[in-house]
């Protein structure tokens, strides 16, 4: 039987691919992280996968699932929603049209790399499978993969929300939750150093939970950074000459228009004049608990992916579902040795979204990236538009030089915090909306987190590296708060007035507004943004009356479950792993922020924000100094070591150092194999 398994092994492998495992190294460092060595790109990516897949196999099969039109059979009816919408974005077309003439053949190599050491440590493991006959995953298989997850980047899912009227399943599991990024010029540093924050605000655990990795070949790949589980690169780091950090962007990247169906043919909608049938294709939706398929129709006109309601029938058209390469965009970048080289990566527009923030030893630069559509300006592209006339059917973009960039300002500053890009340096050098073609739709506003860091950076000479530490890890709101609904008025309630509720009001006002574990204001004020959230209203303004009734609601909750109202911020917010529970810092929109929901006996469970931190120096002729840190640890496996041993560094606000150099990461690894032993 043992013989049998080798044997089988041996067979998956060479159906895959011809690389040896024997030929790529992975070295785990004292957190175990994952260094992977090999001679070529597609060895590392195999490496990677393996090493991948050993700390969080199953995530990485969440992400398959829906290309092979199975997360339905895991998941069940919320599974089967995304099924659905991989075929409605006509995902399996798109990779049919493009993946052969689309993606470079050395790529295409780092690709099939990347799947065989997936699908070897499937076969090693098939007890670890969630579905079965998902493996082998082919190529074709991980690009549909890519186009649901760059579809969603784009807000597919919302849009679609909207169009069902809020009946269709969410796709939340994909979804990320803002960032910061910081780039500081070596003319702005007292050591001369250029420094670099990446610290993107994901998931803590999840389809969009960071992994860390050190990616390193002889083919010039040597790259220390975060990725999502499936990603065969990675997404935002630093590598020996250069880094980069990302964070979510709000420009204009789809479209929703109205057709006008034929009323004698409803398989038919008006097109400059003439009536065109509706494509139309039956999908088989396999839900688990359901022993047959059930069959739905996904429908594709001129503009895209098409949706009948009662309430009309309406298409959605992004960028992201029509281009194939985001990913190999992403590679080109990791493989960047200049700027010159980096910007030309940049040149694909082939990435739908994300703010870009980079840095090297000489440069800093910033680029609100985007798959933007050259628009005809005679239309309102804020709103549904007609779907009869080629004039709102944009088939270009607008090119990487059109969009809102900096390079080197004066000021010697870059930053962006999910808020507007003509806020993104000193302000004598910021850009101006009205540069800008206003269909694209960039954001005007600022939220907390920029406004705070405008604070910080006001009156600032030169700063010294631990002042730059400082800055990040700033967790305190500022002077004038910016939340969707206003919550000011909290601030000037007349505690006399409401007698009941007098030693919150006093609390609040009293508060220095920072976000430590032992704030007693923070605590009050998270209880106060919970019932916003829990309880949600269309008002953007409360009266005095309304502010007082929800401190008395948050009074008695705290009261009920602790049974004292003075808790502390650390008494309430937890963060959690397996059986650790440990107090946590952070509010939504604070720089250090902690996105939270319920958790047991009325505290919350961070759920999403400050995650896998990554701090970087460069210098001329030197290899960047790096300190890094994730909210957990290297593995997803709770009786792994790794599983927790990075929360009390997180929690101190601490880092560990990290390094690109190959023979010291050798010298001081904890376990050096290769993939199977």
């Amino acid at each position: 039987m043992k013989g049998f398994f080798f044997v089988l092994i041996f067979i998956t492998s060479r159906s895959f691919g011809q690389i040896n495992p024997q030929n790529v190294t992975i070295a785990r460092d004292q957190w175990g992280v994952p260094h992977i060595f090999a001679k070529t790109d597609p060895e590392v990516a195999y490496g990677l996968a393996y090493a991948h897949a050993e700390d969080d196999f199953k995530t990485i099969q969440l992400i398959c699932l829906p290309a092979k039109g199975k997360l339905g059979k895991h998941l069940g009816k919320q599974g089967a929603s995304v099924d659905y919408v991989v075929e409605l974005l006509h995902a399996p077309e798109l990779v049919a049209a493009e993946y052969e003439t689309s993606l470079s053949p050395d790529f295409k190599k780092v690709i099939n790399g990347y799947l065989q050491g997936l699908n070897d440590y499937a076969a090693r493991h098939p007890d670890e499978v969630l579905v079965k006959s998902i493996f082998p995953v082919t190529p074709q298989d991980y690009f549909k993969g890519v186009v649901l997850s760059l579809a969603v980047i784009s807000g597919v899912d919302g849009t679609l929300q909207q169009i069902f009227g809020g009946k269709v399943p969410t796709l939340d599991f994909l979804k990320a939750a803002g960032s910061n990024a910081i780039a500081i010029h070596k003319s702005k540093t007292t050591d001369g150093q250029a420094y670099l924050a990446i610290n993107s605000h994901q998931p803590l655990e999840g389809p969009v939970a960071w992994y860390e990795a050190h990616l390193c070949s002889e083919e010039g790949w040597n790259i220390l950074g975060g990725l999502f589980p499936a990603g065969a690169t990675v997404f935002h780091g630093v590598n020996e000459h250069l880094g980069w950090a990302h964070t979510v962007n709000g420009q204009d990247k789809i479209d929703v228009y109205q057709l006008e169906i034929n009323p004698t043919n409803k398989n038919q909608y008006r097109f400059d004049g003439q009536w065109v049938d509706l494509e139309s294709k039956s999908v088989k939706l396999r839900v688990k608990g359901i022993p047959f398929p059930i069959k739905k129709k996904a429908y594709w006109s001129k503009y895209g992916a098409t949706v009948v309601t009662k309430k009309g029938t309406f298409s959605i058209r992004t960028g992201a579902n029509l281009d194939l390469r985001g990913v190999e965009q992403w590679y080109r970048m990791n493989k960047a040795r200049s700027f010159a080289e980096f910007y030309q990566a940049l040149t694909m527009t082939a990435i739908p979204g994300f703010n870009i923030v980079y840095a090297d030893a000489d440069t800093i630069f910033y680029v609100s990236n985007g798959k933007i559509p050259l628009r005809d300006p005679a239309y309102n592209w804020k709103s549904t538009l007609p779907g009869n006339t080629s004039k709102t059917l944009w088939t270009a973009y607008h090119p990487l030089k059109e969009l809102p960039q900096y390079i080197n300002p004066a000021g010697g500053y870059l930053f962006n915090m999910n808020h507007t890009p003509f806020n993104a340096t000193a302000p004598a050098d910021n850009l101006k909306a009205t540069q800008f073609d206003p269909t694209m739709g960039y954001e005007t506003f600022d939220n907390n987190r920029s406004a705070r860091f405008v604070e910080l950076m006001q009156n600032t000479g030169k700063l010294n590296y631990e002042t730059f530490k400082r800055f990040k890890y700033d967790g305190q709101l500022p002077q004038k708060l910016k939340y969707p609904v206003d919550l000011n008025p909290f601030f000037s309630l007349k505690s006399s007035d409401y007698p009941d509720v007098k030693d919150f009001i006093e609390t609040l006002q009293q508060w220095d507004r920072r976000t430590g574990t032992e704030s007693k204001g923070a605590a009050i004020f998270l209880g106060v943004y919970t019932y916003l959230k829990n309880n949600s209203t269309d008002k953007n303004q409360l009266s005095a009356e309304e502010c007082a009734a929800i401190l008395r609601f948050v009074k008695a909750d705290f009261q009920t479950h602790f049974g004292r109202t003075d808790i502390s911020l650390g008494d309430y917010q937890k963060l959690v792993r397996g059986t650790h529970e440990l107090p946590v810092w952070g509010l939504p929109d604070v720089i250090t922020a902690i996105h939270s929901t319920t958790y047991r006996d009325g505290k919350l469970k961070a759920q999403a924000g400050e995650s896998y931190i990554e701090l970087v120096r460069f210098e001329k002729g030197k290899l960047p100094l790096i300190e890094t840190v994730n909210c957990f640890g290297a593995s997803n496996h709770a009786d792994n070591p790794h599983y927790a041993d990075q929360m009390e560094l997180f929690l101190q606000q601490k880092t560990k150092a990290m390094t690109l150099d190959k023979t010291t990461v050798l010298k001081e690894a904890k376990r050096v194999y290769h993939p199977g032993e």
